[in-house]
């Protein structure tokens, strides 16, 4: 096991991953931004260095700077979070250079799923069902072409990265020249990849992932899965842990379809399979993330498995020592992300939190690093804590969270709190019938 980690990341995910360290008794090591200086990863981790200026290309993204850190803290691994550098194969190559093991899959796997075209090879060879796509597009007349073919509406997805940038819906052969050339610049901005390719616009669909944990040694185990169907701008607001409307007999399916995901291409730590789901019999896989996803937390508060520490020692070839083949949930867990932003507009905010209280009790859990007078800066992410609840059934984990919600408070600057207690009362959300257009649907009947 290692003996001192260091974190390429910030705020509450980098706050996580020092306590589970702390727990395992494994030493840490942050790094910080200018911005940053007052952060609490940073004074919560055994050492913490400042690594560039406030925008995260000059800190947070700065490899060199980071890898300096680690040679000379003696840090023998790096933990990248989520987000920033988790999926960077570049940086996972240059970690094993350096002789420092970077927490998650190999590089080629990162580069493999990473490359979505490529992805989509790979699991029509497992025999994971897949929606109708095409491959890498050369031009918008060959993407009218493929359209036709497909049928509208339909997707056009950038090839590399993730967050929901360069992905355009288009549902009309007007659109198409538009919207390709747009998503083919968003994702050269975004990503250095101006690659896109299509998939057919699945609509009225539930997006379902499963989470998975493989070690070295083959052994895959699946732990649980979530329904993340709430989402505004193909960013998630809300995540439940186990899905609660997924047929049991889809649900065998599903995971079935996520070990021979991992398997195709021998797989090693944390990962999430991701699918859409008709509320039928029908699925299809839409990406793996090759890192821990923000969500962890609610299917942590399901199952009781603590996921960071299994991603640490699995990535130290450790193997799984956990009795069952897959987790069992029997408990039902909600996950709202709480962020500092305009409820109505999305619009990303900042400033200083003047009161804080954050909601307790039985099965209530907010992962965090803000805390009273903290100025939360304008240059990162606008996530200020994940409110996770569990109880043994959704209505009484409804009711805990709607509780929990109404007792948190972040006073000094803007975010979306009250969002959730209007979310959380509307039929489609307390029967379980919502889609990904429940947040665009709600808009238009309001």
């Amino acid at each position: 096991m290692f003996s001192k980690i260091l974190i390429a990341n910030r705020g509450e995910i980098a706050v996580r991953i020092i306590r589970a360290c702390k727990e395992m008794g494994i030493c840490t090591v942050a790094i910080y931004s200018d911005a940053d200086s007052e952060a609490l990863h940073a004074s919560l981790a055994d050492e913490a260095f400042c690594v560039g200026g406030p925008l995260v290309r000059d800190s947070y993204l700065n490899t060199a700077a980071i890898i300096t850190a680690a040679k000379y803290s003696g840090a023998e691994a790096i933990h990248p979070g989520y987000g920033l550098l988790s999926e960077n194969a570049e940086f996972a190559e240059l970690c094993k250079e350096n002789g420092i093991v970077f927490i998650g899959p190999s590089p080629d796997v990162i580069r493999k799923m990473g490359d979505k075209d490529e992805a989509r090879r790979t699991m029509t060879a497992a025999g994971v069902p897949l929606a109708p796509g095409t491959e890498i597009l050369k031009n918008a007349e060959e993407a009218r072409k493929e359209a036709k073919s497909i049928g509208y509406p339909i997707l056009l997805k950038a090839r590399s990265g993730g967050g929901g940038r360069g992905i355009r819906p288009v549902h009309s052969e007007a659109e198409m020249e538009t919207a390709f050339m747009s998503a083919r610049a968003e994702a050269e901005s975004a990503f250095g990849d101006g690659a896109v390719y299509m998939e057919k616009y699945l609509t009225d669909v539930k997006h379902v992932e499963v989470q998975l944990l493989r070690d070295c040694f083959g052994k895959t185990i699946i732990i649980g899965d979530r329904d993340c169907s709430v989402q505004r701008k193909n960013q998630k607001l809300i995540e439940e842990c186990p899905a609660p409307t997924l047929k049991e007999e889809v649900r065998i399916k599903m995971h079935e379809a996520a070990k021979k995901a991992a398997d195709a291409v021998n797989y090693v730590t944390v990962g999430t399979v991701e699918f859409l789901y008709d509320g039928n019999e029908n699925f299809w896989f839409m990406e793996m993330n090759t890192r821990l996803q923000v969500e962890h937390s609610v299917t942590e508060m399901a199952s009781g498995i603590d996921i960071v520490k299994w991603q640490i020692r699995t990535a130290a070839c450790q193997p799984i020592n956990l009795e069952q083949q897959d987790v069992n949930i029997n408990i039902h867990a909600i996950e709202c992300r709480i962020c500092a932003e305009d409820p109505v507009d999305f619009k990303p905010g900042c400033g200083t939190i003047n009161i804080l209280h954050i909601p307790g009790g039985p099965g209530v859990r907010f992962d965090s690093a803000i805390y009273q007078n903290y100025t939360v800066p304008p240059y990162y992410d606008s996530l200020l804590g994940k409110l996770i609840v569990s109880s043994k059934t959704r209505e009484e984990a409804l009711r805990k969270m709607r509780s929990a919600l109404s007792e948190l408070v972040i006073d000094g600057i803007v975010q979306n709190s009250e969002l959730f207690l209007d979310l959380l009362s509307e039929k489609e959300f307390i029967d379980g019938s919502y889609t990904t257009s429940f947040l665009n649907d709600r808009g238009h009947k309001k």
